[in-house]
């Protein structure tokens, strides 16, 4: 078996390391200085579930998916940002690696509509999602902390393809140390990450504040419970559903369950904002903003959401530009 991680940020390393520590042939895609720290010095773990070294050499890096040796490749797990998707889709599309039927493509990403980005290059019955609740924070190029865990990763297609084509890799992540499991219910559980996401990452990313500190505020409370009632209208007009029957059952374990899990986690989201890089926002917010004008569905929390963090965006790489 040959899988390759395309994008080397906190989530492809943490899934690649998983991978390499269960003894799978791992080739990852990155950016030439996470490239020439993983050449030199293998790529560390470390965090809630224990820590792990692959040793340079152990594993193959490139610095694009056109480097690869002619080898079949089984898996690409594609852990870029979501607003990457259209290039990387296209790129894998035209691959003559990633070409034979049996490679899949599954999406390590957030938001919603990665999965019709990328079938429009790839066969949809090859292209999988995965949700991830889990917390990846990068300490240096070669270096990845996980940090929380909310949930076992899972991993399903949207296209009706059988949760059996995903159980060997569900299970070489769960044997590398992370939870994870193959689900026929994939579709359930992104609108349920949705759901989270949209409610935490845009306010924490505006507010400059941690999952718990918004659950411990009843201002805060107030606003993400208006987010998560558009979600939940916007998901249930578009023909889906999720683990809850109603927004107010979401949200009682969202409050009880969910936060707590993630107390002291900063956003992906906030993080890129202090770093002056382009966030995911059109991804989450964005996409239910879409989805409702399509459906004539009213989203005005999430609409705010999506402008102040767009805002948030511009005003940190202006003074990123200025200092």
């Amino acid at each position: 078996m040959h899988v390759v991680i395309f994008g080397a940020g906190a989530v492809g390393l943490g899934i690649g390391n998983c991978l390499l520590r269960a003894g799978v042939n791992t080739t990852l895609v990155a950016r030439e200085t996470t490239a020439s720290a993983l050449r030199e010095q293998g790529l560390r773990r470390s965090g809630i579930f224990g820590s792990y070294h692959a040793p340079a050499g152990t594993f193959g890096v490139v610095g694009h998916i056109g480097e690869l040796a002619a080898e079949p490749i089984d898996y690409v797990l594609v852990c870029t940002k979501s607003f990457d998707s259209a290039t990387v889709a296209k790129i894998l599309g035209r691959s003559p690696c990633c070409q034979p039927e049996a490679c899949k493509i599954v999406l390590f990403q957030n938001g919603w509509g990665n999965f019709e980005v990328f079938s429009a290059s790839i066969p949809p019955r090859r292209v999988f999602n995965a949700r991830v609740i889990t917390g990846f924070h990068r300490l240096a190029p070669a270096h990845v902390e996980v940090t929380v865990h909310a949930d076992a990763i899972r991993m399903g297609s949207l296209a009706g393809v059988g949760a059996e084509s995903m159980m060997d890799l569900a299970d070489w992540i769960g044997q590398g140390g992370i939870p994870c499991q193959a689900t026929p219910t994939i579709a359930k559980d992104l609108w349920s990450k949705m759901l989270y996401n949209c409610c935490l990452n845009p306010l924490g990313a505006i507010l400059e504040a941690t999952y718990g500190s918004l659950g411990d505020s009843s201002a805060a409370r107030s606003v993400m419970g208006e987010i998560a009632r558009e979600v939940f209208q916007v998901m249930r007009a578009a023909g889906y559903t999720t683990h809850w029957d109603d927004v107010e059952s979401f949200l009682r374990a969202f409050h009880e369950q969910m936060i707590p899990a993630t107390y002291a986690h900063e956003s992906s989201m906030l993080q890129d904002v202090k770093c002056g890089r382009c966030t995911e926002i059109d991804a989450l917010s964005g996409a239910i903003v879409e989805l409702g004008e399509r459906l004539g569905i009213e989203t005005p929390y999430n609409r705010s959401m999506r402008n102040l963090v767009r805002f948030k965006e511009k005003q940190a790489a202006a003074g990123l530009e200025r200092s």
